[in-house]
C-alpha cells in the first residue's frame, strides 16, 4: 500500500485517529457529569480502594495484589535500581522462566510492554525501562477478551456492559512474499511498520511459507495494532456469574475492564482455563467501541453512557464518604500522565 493511500485510511478509519481528536468533542459531556457531580475529577471516588480511581498512575502491582491470585500470571515487581542480572536472578527464582511478558509498573496503552526471549532482550529492557517494571510468566492462551465490568454501591451483584474480543496482529505467509511485503499489504500492520522494523530488524525480509501464520504482537493493544471486534452479543449468565465472582473479591472495585486470556469462550464463562493480564479503573475504555463496524456516533453515544454510569458511581460513593480529587492534585496527575506517555511512548 503507497503512502497516500495509507494516510487516506487512518483519515477515513477513525479507530486510527488519535486519543484526543476522537475525545476532545466529547468534553461538554464530561462537563455536564461534572457540573452534577460538582467535581471535575469526580471519578477518583469510582473505586476507592484504587489510586486516582484507577484513572492514571497507578502501580498495576498495587491492582495484581487487589486481584485474586488464581485469576492472574505469576507476576513480580522489578526495582529500576536493581542490575539486570540481579533482576534476571530474581525472576528465576520466582519460578518464571523465557519467554515472559514485561511491563511498566505505572503504564498505558501498552506502551513498553514487550515478550522477553532471552538474557540479551531482558537487558535490554533493563536499560532502557524508564521506572519499575513488572515481569509476568507468559500466558499459553491464545484469546484475548476485554470485559467491561460496573457495580453501583450497595449491589450484591454488577453487569457487563461490553465484551470485546481481541485479533493480534499477523500476518500469513503466502510462500513467496517478504515479511515486510505482507505487513504492508495490509493497512492495519502497514501503520506498525516502523515500530516492527525497530523490533524485527532483517527478520522482515524472512520468506514465509504459504500458509504459516505469524504472530507479530503476542497481545491485544489496540495501539500496537490489534483489531478490536465487539462480542457484546455473547454476554450470558456464565459468564457474568465468573466475572462477578472476581469483582466482588476486588475491594472497592466499582467500575473498569478486565482483559483476560482464555482458552475457549464456553470455558471462559464457566470459569476455567483464563488468566486476568490487566485491570483497569476509571480511566479504561470501553474498546469495544473500536470495532471497525461501529461509526464514530455510535462510539460516543457508548462512551457518554458509561461516563455516566461513572458519574452515578461516583456520587454514591461520595455520599458514602470517599472523596473526589482535588483540582490541584487532578491537574498534577494529568500532567504526571503526559509525561509518563512520552518516557514509554518509543
Amino acid at each position: 500500500m503507497d503512502t497516500f493511500k495509507l494516510i487516506w485510511h487512518r483519515i477515513t478509519h477513525w479507530e486510527y485517529w488519535p486519543f484526543w481528536l476522537i475525545y476532545y468533542p466529547m468534553f461538554p459531556v464530561w462537563l455536564y457529569y461534572s457540573i452534577k457531580a460538582r467535581s471535575i475529577f469526580f471519578f477518583n471516588a469510582a473505586n476507592p480502594s484504587m489510586k486516582n480511581g484507577g484513572m492514571a498512575m497507578i502501580s498495576k502491582m498495587d491492582i495484581y495484589d487487589m486481584i485474586p491470585a488464581q485469576c492472574i500470571p505469576k507476576t513480580i515487581f522489578i526495582n529500576k535500581a536493581e542490575t539486570p542480572e540481579l533482576a534476571l536472578e530474581h525472576v528465576l527464582k520466582k519460578g518464571v522462566s523465557f519467554p515472559f511478558i514485561a511491563k511498566p509498573d505505572i503504564g498505558m496503552k501498552a506502551f513498553g510492554v514487550e515478550k522477553i526471549h532471552n538474557k540479551d532482550e531482558f537487558e535490554n529492557y533493563v536499560h532502557w525501562s524508564p521506572s519499575h517494571f513488572l515481569v509476568q510468566e507468559f500466558i499459553p492462551y491464545q484469546k484475548e477478551v476485554g470485559i467491561f465490568y460496573v457495580r453501583k454501591p450497595g449491589e450484591m451483584h454488577g453487569k457487563i456492559t461490553g465484551v470485546v474480543s481481541k485479533e493480534f496482529l499477523s500476518i500469513t505467509g503466502d510462500g513467496t512474499s517478504t515479511m515486510v511485503q505482507l505487513i504492508k499489504k495490509n493497512p492495519r500492520s502497514h501503520l506498525q511498520l516502523k515500530v516492527l522494523e525497530r523490533k524485527f530488524g532483517d527478520q522482515l525480509q524472512q520468506i514465509l511459507n504459504q500458509g504459516d501464520k505469524f504472530v507479530l504482537v503476542p497481545y491485544g493493544s489496540h495501539t500496537r495494532g490489534a483489531k478490536f471486534i465487539d462480542i457484546s452479543h455473547k454476554i450470558n449468565d456464565g459468564l457474568l456469574k465468573t466475572i462477578d465472582g472476581i469483582c466482588s473479591q476486588i475491594k472497592g472495585f466499582h467500575y473498569g475492564r478486565l482483559d483476560l486470556l482464555y482458552n475457549t469462550y464456553d470455558e471462559l464463562c464457566e470459569g476455567q482455563n483464563f488468566s486476568i493480564i490487566e485491570v483497569n479503573g476509571a480511566g479504561g475504555e470501553a474498546t469495544h467501541i473500536y470495532d471497525p463496524k461501529h461509526s464514530l456516533l455510535w462510539a460516543w453515544r457508548e462512551v457518554a453512557r458509561h461516563w455516566g454510569i461513572l458519574c452515578a458511581i461516583s456520587i454514591a460513593n461520595k455520599r458514602a464518604g470517599h472523596s473526589y480529587l482535588s483540582f490541584k492534585d487532578g491537574r498534577a496527575m494529568l500532567k504526571q500522565t503526559g509525561a509518563l506517555q512520552a518516557q514509554l511512548k518509543f
